[in-house]
């Protein structure tokens, strides 16, 4: 997922100023982003706190996690799984040397 330019506090603010009374394509050129975005944003985090957001971020990436843990699977045991994953993918064992691996030679 790509990562923001602006943090929930940010965009919190920038939210209170367009309810203060500012107009959205005003805010929109100032920070650089279009008025859709403004828009988007208040659909997400209108009527929140910094508080609110935070939590709801933290509820995010623990959902994200959950998702990508199959059933059964304890958070340290699918790091090490993925892991062992990782290396099968490169073609390597643990016992192989990289170039050697899947009849590559050098």
């Amino acid at each position: 997922m790509k990562r923001g330019r602006f943090s929930e506090e940010q965009i919190i603010g920038i939210l209170k100023q367009h309810e203060a009374g500012r107009k959205v394509p005003e805010l929109a050129r100032e920070i650089g982003v279009s008025e859709a975005t403004i828009y988007t944003w208040k659909s997400k985090y209108g009527g929140m706190e910094v508080s609110d957001a935070q939590k709801l971020k933290a509820l995010e990436d623990e959902n994200r996690n959950a998702v990508r843990l199959p059933f059964g699977l304890s958070a340290a045991r699918a790091s090490r799984r993925s892991a062992a994953l990782g290396l099968l993918q490169d073609g390597c064992g643990p016992h192989q040397e990289r170039g050697f691996a899947a009849g590559v030679s050098r």
